[in-house]
């Protein structure tokens, strides 16, 4: 790879290539049979209501990695964060140094747009992320429980 790796945003008619590298990631974490995601309502959300971004890393101009993203808010900041929802890279292409330039590019991006942090999740059996992340000068956040509520759980709450 070369030191300047080549970013791209997603646009609508990315979203095939987008729900699959979601399925690919889905794969990796052995979850794909919670994958209920399609590519309309990825449209919907992605680029009609403008809920989440993605860039894609390129390679001689193909897509080899990718990140959706979208922004979270922090009150004791008092302003946005970046927060992000799923980075992968195709496994032909790892170890060359895109997730690291998909990391800056996303530093970046909350730079310019003023953010106060950059944040992600990553599960706990993924050693090979948790020590890449490290690597990194991230911070496991161990003081804090993810909770959800989703489905039925959540219809029922909403009454």
């Amino acid at each position: 790879m070369d030191s300047k790796v080549n970013f791209r945003y997603a646009e609508r008619g990315d979203i095939a290539l987008i729900l699959r590298f979601i399925k690919d990631l889905a794969d990796y974490e052995k979850m794909s049979d919670e994958v209920v995601a399609d590519e309309k309502t990825l449209e919907e959300w992605i680029f009609d209501k403008q809920k989440a971004e993605v860039i894609f890393a390129l390679e001689d101009g193909k897509e080899v990695g990718f990140a959706l993203f979208f922004h979270n808010f922090s009150t004791f900041l008092g302003r946005a964060g970046v927060y992000l929802e799923d980075l992968y890279v195709l496994p032909e292409f790892r170890g060359k140094g895109y997730g690291k330039a998909i990391l800056k590019k996303l530093a970046s991006i909350a730079v310019e747009r003023g953010c106060g942090r950059l944040e992600w999740w990553c599960l706990d059996w993924n050693k090979p992320s948790i020590d890449f992340y490290l690597s990194l000068g991230a911070k496991p956040m161990s003081d804090w429980t993810t909770y959800r509520i989703t489905g039925d759980t959540l219809s029922n709450l909403a009454k």
